[in-house]
Parts: C-alpha cells; sequence; structure tokens
C-alpha cells in the first residue's frame, strides 16, 4: 500500500525537469520520500538531482529503503538495482567536485551532506540489473581514485590563484576543508585487491572516505590480507569475513594479532581456514595456543565461524578463555567429539546462543545425547539452528524432538541432507507446529522419494548423486503443505530449496 504522499512522489520524480525546477522550494522533510520513490521507479536523473542536493548530514539507504509510513516496500531487503546504486554514487561524486571548486575559489557554501551510508544492502550475484558486494567494493574504490585526482587539481588551482604579480603570496585564507565518509560493507579478493588498496591508502586525506562497517577477503594471500586490514578504521569494522584463505594454523597466527585493535569487532569468520588439529606437532600446538589466546583478546566478539576445520576435542581450549558469551556459533564439518558437545553445553556461551551450526557433524552416534543436552541448555535463547548432513534418520530425529520443542523461540531449522523418511518429517512437523516463531524449514528430500538403487544407511553425497522420483516428492511436500494448513501455521515455509533462502545474519537476529 502507498500513501496518497508517495503516489504523488511518485508522479513528481517522474518529471525530471519539473523536479530539477522545484528542488530548491520544496520543504526538506519531502526528501526521503522522493528518494525512495525515485529509487523504487529507476529515476536515475531525479536520485542524481535528489542527493547533489540533498539537504540532511546523512544519506542511509538502511533508512530510507525499509519499509515507512507512505511505502509499505521495503526495498533494503531487495536485490539492490545496479543503475541507482551507480547513480547515488555518481551524484555524490559529483556534489564533492562542485564543493571542493566552491571552497578552493573561496565560495562560502555550507556543506550539507558528510555520511552516506550504503551498509545493509544485499549481496545478490552478478546479473544485468543487480549490483553484487563485490561490484560495489570495486565501484566506490574507483570513485574514490577519481575524487582524489580531482581534489589534486582544484588544490593545485587554487595554489594558482592565491598567488599575485612575480608570485608573491596573497592573503586569502585556506579552504576549509571538505569530504563525505561512505559507510560500506568491503568485499575483496586477488581480483579487486589493487584497486582497493590504492583507494584505502589515500582514505585518510581524500575528500571521499571509505568507512567500512563489514570486510570479508576471499582467495587473497596473508601479505595482502594483512595490509588492508592495517588501513581499516580501527572504531568502524564490526566484521572480519576470511574465507577460502587457505591459512592454517600458521597463516592465523600471522593474521589474528591485526584483529585486536578492532575495537568493537563482534563477528569473526574462518570458515574453509584449513585447520586441522588432529596431528599437531609441538609447534603446532604452541600455534593453536597463540590462537586462542588471541580470540580471547576480542572483548566484544559475539560471532564466530570456524566451518570446515578440523577441531576434534580442542572447543574447550579455542572457547575457554573468550571473555563473554558467543551468540551465534557456526562449526559444521568440524568433526567434532563426544567432549566438545559437553563442553558447550557446560560453557557460558550456551544459554546465550541465538544461532548455532553444527551441519557436517555425524550426530547420529556418539554425539546424539551430548547434541541433546545441549539443545535442552539453549532452548531459551536459540533463534536459528543448522543441522544438515548430520546423518539423523528418524529415530535419532524422534530422540530429538523433546528437547527441539522446548525451543521457544526457534525461528529456522535445517535438517536437509538428512536421511528421513516421509514419515518422520510428518512427525517432526506435527510435532513443531506448537513453534509459533518457527516460520522456516529446510527438510530433506525423504529417502522413500528415492530409487530403490539408494544405499542403505546413505551418507550425504549419496543423498546428493541419486536420483529423485519427483512425483513421488511432489505428493509428500503436498501433504506436508496441507498439515501445516490444518494446524493453521499457512505463515510457516517448509522447502526443500536450499537456494532461495539465505542464512539470517546474527545482527538482525
Amino acid at each position: 500500500m502507498h500513501s496518497l504522499v508517495f503516489l504523488c512522489a511518485q508522479k513528481v520524480v517522474s518529471h525530471h525537469a519539473t523536479l530539477r525546477g522545484a528542488l530548491g522550494f520544496l520543504p526538506k522533510d519531502l526528501y526521503p520520500v522522493l528518494f525512495k520513490a525515485a529509487f523504487m521507479d529507476k529515476r536515475t536523473l531525479a536520485l542524481q538531482d535528489l542527493v547533489q542536493t540533498w539537504p540532511f548530514p546523512v544519506l542511509s539507504f538502511q533508512k530510507l529503503l525499509q519499509k515507512c509510513q507512505h511505502c509499505e516496500r521495503a526495498l533494503i531487503r531487495e536485490r539492490p538495482n545496479k543503475l541507482c546504486i551507480q547513480t547515488v554514487i555518481l551524484g555524490v561524486v559529483t556534489y564533492l567536485i562542485k564543493m571542493l571548486e566552491d571552497r578552493h575559489c573561496n565560495k562560502s557554501k555550507d556543506q550539507r551532506l558528510q555520511i552516506l551510508d550504503m551498509t545493509g544492502l544485499r549481496d545478490e550475484g552478478q546479473g544485468p540489473e543487480t549490483m553484487s558486494l563485490w561490484s560495489r567494493t570495486v565501484t566506490l574504490a574507483k570513485a574514490c581514485l577519481d575524487i582524489s585526482k580531482q581534489q589534486s587539481k582544484s588544490i593545485k588551482r587554487a595554489s594558482k590563484r592565491r598567488k599575485g604579480p612575480y608570485s608573491s603570496p596573497m592573503a586569502l585564507p585556506p579552504p576549509q576543508p571538505v569530504s563525505v565518509d561512505v559507510w560500506v560493507d568491503l568485499f575483496v579478493n586477488s581480483t579487486s585487491y589493487g584497486v582497493l588498496k590504492d583507494a584505502l591508502q589515500i582514505n585518510s586525506g581524500n575528500a571521499l572516505r571509505l568507512r567500512c562497517r563489514n570486510f570479508r577477503v576471499e582467495e587473497l594471500s596473508i601479505a595482502s590480507t594483512v595490509g588492508l586490514l592495517e588501513f581499516l578504521d580501527p572504531a568502524g569494522v564490526r566484521q572480519v569475513d576470511l574465507r577460502f584463505n587457505n591459512l592454517g594454523l600458521s597463516g592465523l597466527r600471522v593474521v589474528i594479532p591485526h584483529l585486536a585493535k578492532f575495537t568493537n569487532l563482534a563477528s569473526l569468520k574462518l570458515p574453509y581456514s584449513n585447520i586441522d588439529v588432529r596431528r599437531l606437532t609441538v609447534g603446532m600446538e604452541g600455534s593453536l595456543q597463540y590462537f586462542a589466546t588471541q580470540l580471547s583478546r576480542l572483548a566484544c566478539l559475539k560471532e564466530l565461524n570456524l566451518g570446515s576445520s578440523r577441531l576434534s576435542g580442542k572447543l574447550t581450549q579455542l572457547l575457554g578463555d573468550l571473555r563473554s558469551p558467543l551468540e551465534s556459533l557456526e562449526l559444521a564439518f568440524c568433526y567434532l567429539l563426544p567432549n566438545d558437545l559437553a563442553y558447550l553445553s557446560q560453557s557460558l556461551h550456551t544459554p546465550a546462543l541465538k544461532k548455532l551450526d553444527l551441519s557436517g557433524n555425524n550426530l547420529s552416534d556418539c554425539l546424539l545425547q551430548p547434541f541433546r543436552l545441549l539443545l535442552a541448555e539453549a532452548s531459551g535463547t536459540l533463534l536459528h539452528l543448522d543441522i544438515m548432513e548430520c546423518r539423523l534418520m528418524d529415530t535419532h530425529l524422534a530422540a530429538l524432538l523433546p528437547a527441539l520443542c522446548r525451543c521457544s523461540r526457534l525461528r529456522y531449522l535445517g535438517v536437509f541432507g538428512n536421511p528421513i523418511s516421509s514419515k518422520g518429517l510428518k512427525n517432526l512437523l506435527h510435532q513443531t507446529t506448537g513453534l509459533l516463531d518457527l516460520k522456516l524449514v529446510i527438510y530433506p528430500y525423504p529417502v522413500d522419494c528415492y530409487g530403490e538403487d539408494l544405499p542403505w544407511p546413505p551418507t550425504s553425497s549419496n543423498l546428493l548423486d541419486s536420483s529423485v522420483d519427483e512425483e513421488k516428492f511432489f505428493r509428500v511436500n503436498n501433504q506436508l503443505q496441507q498439515m501445516l494448513l490444518s494446524a493453521n501455521r499457512a505463515d510457516a515455509v517448509w522447502t526443500a530449496n536450499l537456494c532461495r533462502y539465505n542464512s539470517l545474519d546474527n545482527f538482525i537476529l
């Protein structure tokens, strides 16, 4: 639903010439609704004019593109439109260039826009109309370099103007500095490393400055990663995500000391870091202890992802010295042992956990009972639970149901890739309909929907590689949907589609 104000705003931004002529007379309170209308309808000319004349110190995507009283559509949750994002960046660049010229010509004009907040936009794959986090990072870095060149030219021209006859300096005051801080999430890999490094190197003295909130690095060398970390604002970074970098314990020993300077670091993600503690040498044992000690120095840490590292029997050593409880813990495919889960169930972390990912650990055998205890201890706070590919069959699931049903605040449950039958799934749905906050369940293709050649008990690879009888699955899915309707739970989504739904961000849980 759109309010009359929003409908009028759509009409105004659709006539660019009229809007441009009226901007000087419009009340500034109309700017936010005009911005949202222009962004939604992809009115790029209107959008650029609105940015260049923005009357407030802050232009925030999160605030402007949320659901509001005039428009219920939350654009911030949709795929970011490439043209609109580029237009906003271009508008800020054009605004800054004009401000620089005016200042160096000693034209008195107050700077209005001081902060562009681009955080909160979704990271979508590259496409003709959308703009990924990687593309936004590169575009902003190039914009910073362009502004730096323009800034240097303006300074040279202003220096010439301040010199009178025979190069004698004239008594003109130096121009007031002008700058816009861009709060942004950054994603860098080997392809974008060069341009981002160049932009960050000139950051402190540049008129367009990058202020990183979440920093994501993929497939980058240790030296390059450390180099970029050194350029980031210590107070601004809240998340560091280093993945597919093959760091190992020796690499982590180099990188992790550089994280201590981030005083507000709340999230550390180190998946696919190639850690294997099962065959530790004396030197590697020292590196593991050093890593644990450095982790304990991160006083604000609330989220930790060590997925796909072989951490068998070492959770007590890694997490035992953390100063405050974790709210999100991702330990997928970590080859955990019973003593790891026993430690977790008794640790300070479990009563505070909102998100837990134990996917890929074999919960069907000796981990089943420790996991039941862990689930019971976390039941008061748990919102998101991933136990995909954990070799859970109907009997294991039935044993977990009493503890699972105590998780009264649970919003998401992932059980994909487990060898569960259609009867087991129906029992799971029936037992959990009382969990009124549970709105999304990712369930596996039932084992009775596979062909007779499915090995038993099937591994995760067997379930992924074997063919599914689509007709049988269609019937089971319809039965599950009918059960939801009969239980008055049409608000809940039960699906076997892994790709359609993104994992919940711990910062908004």
